[in-house]
């Protein structure tokens, strides 16, 4: 059995031998010629990008073939969530569980100490390399990476003026000098270093991470993408809304001060033809990474992931920002493809960007990570699964709790004891509101019990109703905007100084 064992074994990609039952400890003993099929990582991690903007995800105006090409020629996760926030600067507690494998009540920001995905390839045999935002600490990006170059430290900069910085030989981050474009900057310093690694020994596989800033606001694209989609062409959201009906906390965290009150249809075209045209240059520099590889002999070997750190309102449901819990907000792409990844498939299980971590060191046979919250996602994406939870839990601060099976979805706002309860399948756009409807009740509190017990799993305290109740009336009409001072003057004159 072991000679029958290890002649398969020299034959088959990693997760080819995992899909076939074998051991990590009968993977082992095989030849050094099956040590360097283990695969390649490229990890690619867009910024602010909304599942269904995406021409795979259904979006028949934007143009993303390169990213279209990843899903037909890998899977996708259709119900992908980031499990949400402590605060409105959502990407940062996103990337810390990315990184860490860990669920939002286990994990904060700046990951001090604690083990991330890439230092766990680089203990098992990878060289890492990182590229782009970093948004959880200058000392974790040097103790999780062994080389970097252009590396933005924080949450987000002028597209045309981003302050990075490189990893020295010493694994320390140099002083940050300003450059542009960011979509440019990051993809030229990830061929650069695809170009590096091709010309030397090759004698480990790399774990490359590009963290794009795109697409981030500032709604500035590169020059030759402005007016790519004539604002007259472009549809609003299908649950579009000149305000939110209601306040729950947060009406003018920032990113809702991008546009005024209430959001013209005007202004919301203005913003999507900006959005749409960052994500159709970020799609063409995707395009340049598959190429490298193709034309470096690397890409048979290598697994491409694709997701993005959280989702974004951008006119739906009266909202620009990523501080809520519907669906636009709350879930990201999601798409593997490569070696031993099924082709033009795609699954419905309910997962998270956490579930990530465990299932590449599954792809790459490494010893599991411990004390992780993260789901290995290998059964679903070999078929022999179709979930691997009944459920999924999303949170953002103390103000919003919610809870989603394969049909229905409630969301809770403890501080104003108010309730939503959505079917997805009839409602996908969670335009009707079915809480507090006597046909619904059993749906409601079978909800509102899975609800509180994610909670408790979890170590979420918030209560599912607060002490005090604030009132959900509000005049965002009044409100008075303020402007960051990483605007460029494109989106000044086009956003401020006119509106």
């Amino acid at each position: 059995m072991k000679i029958f064992t290890k002649r398969i074994l020299i034959g088959l990609t990693i997760l080819q031998a995992a899909c076939y039952g074998f051991t990590a400890s009968e993977i082992s003993v095989t030849s050094e010629k099956q040590h360097a099929a283990k695969p390649n990582i490229l990890f690619i991690f867009a910024d602010d990008l909304r599942a269904d903007a995406l021409g795979y995800a259904g979006n028949t105006i934007i143009q993303t073939p390169n990213i279209d090409q990843l899903a037909a020629s890998g899977t996708h996760f259709k119900n992908c969530y980031v499990m949400g926030g402590h605060h409105g600067a959502i990407c940062a507690p996103s990337r810390a569980m990315l990184m860490s494998g860990k669920s939002l009540f286990h994990v904060y920001d700046k990951l001090d100490g604690v083990h991330t995905m890439p230092q766990h390839f680089a203990e098992n045999g990878y060289e890492t390399f990182g590229t782009g935002k970093w948004h959880n600490g200058a000392e974790t990006f040097e103790a999780s990476f062994q080389k970097g170059k252009t590396i933005m430290l924080g949450g987000m900069s002028d597209h045309f003026k981003v302050p990075v910085c490189d990893l020295d030989a010493n694994r320390k981050l140099g002083k940050p000098v300003v450059k542009g474009f960011s979509t440019d900057i990051f993809t030229e310093s990830a061929l650069s270093y695809l170009d590096e690694y091709a010309k030397g020994s090759r004698k480990n596989p790399f774990f490359c991470y590009v963290a794009y800033t795109a697409p981030h606001d500032p709604r500035s694209p590169r020059e030759d993408y402005i007016g790519k989609y004539p604002e007259k062409d472009i549809p609003l959201p299908g649950n579009y809304k000149p305000v939110h009906p209601f306040d729950f906390g947060d009406a003018q965290v920032r990113d809702e001060n991008l546009a005024p009150w209430p959001r013209t249809p005007e202004i919301i075209k203005a913003t999507l033809s900006d959005y749409y045209g960052l994500i159709s240059h970020l799609d063409a520099r995707i395009g340049d990474l598959i190429q490298s590889l193709k034309e470096k002999g690397l890409y048979e070997n290598t697994i491409i992931v694709f997701a993005a750190d959280n989702g974004l309102a951008v006119g739906s449901h009266g909202l620009l920002g990523k501080q809520s819990l519907y669906e636009h907000s709350m879930k990201v792409p999601l798409i593997l493809t490569g070696p031993g990844i099924p082709k033009n498939s795609a699954t419905d299980a309910l997962v998270y960007l956490f579930d990530i971590f465990p299932t590449l060191t599954t792809v790459a046979c490494l010893p599991e990570p411990e004390r992780i919250d993260g789901k290995n996602l290998s059964d679903v994406i070999s078929g022999k699964s179709a979930q691997v939870r009944e459920s999924s839990f999303t949170a953002y601060r103390h103000l919003v709790r919610a809870v989603r099976d394969q049909e229905w979805k409630l969301i809770r706002y403890p501080n104003r004891d108010y309730t939503q309860l959505f079917n997805l399948k009839k409602d996908p756009l969670e335009l009707e509101n079915l809480a507090g409807k006597p046909a619904y009740r059993k749906q409601e509190e079978r909800l509102k019990k899975r609800l509180i017990r994610w909670q408790q799993q979890t170590g979420d305290t918030v209560a599912y109703t607060a002490k005090t109740i604030l009132p959900m009336q509000y005049k965002p009409e009044q409100f008075e905007r303020t402007m960051d001072q990483q605007q460029p003057v494109y989106t000044q004159k086009k956003y401020w100084d006119k509106r």
